[in-house]
C-alpha cells in the first residue's frame, strides 16, 4: 500500500502552502505528458483525468 489519507492530506497542505498546481492530462495524451518530464517541460505535476479512460 502507498500513502494513505494522512499522506495525501500532507500533499495536498504542502501544495496549497507552495502554490504548487496540477496539470490535468487527459488518457489518450498520457505519452505526450510522460515525454515532457525529461525534457523538463512540467511546471506542476501531472494528473490523469481517469474519466477519460477507456
Amino acid at each position: 500500500m502507498i500513502g494513505g489519507v494522512v499522506l495525501a492530506q500532507e500533499t495536498l497542505d504542502f501544495r496549497a502552502g507552495h502554490d504548487i498546481g496540477a496539470e490535468v492530462v487527459f488518457a489518450d495524451k498520457v505519452g505526450e505528458a510522460y515525454e515532457r518530464v525529461p525534457a523538463s517541460d512540467v511546471r506542476y505535476r501531472f494528473v490523469v483525468d481517469t474519466g477519460t479512460l477507456a
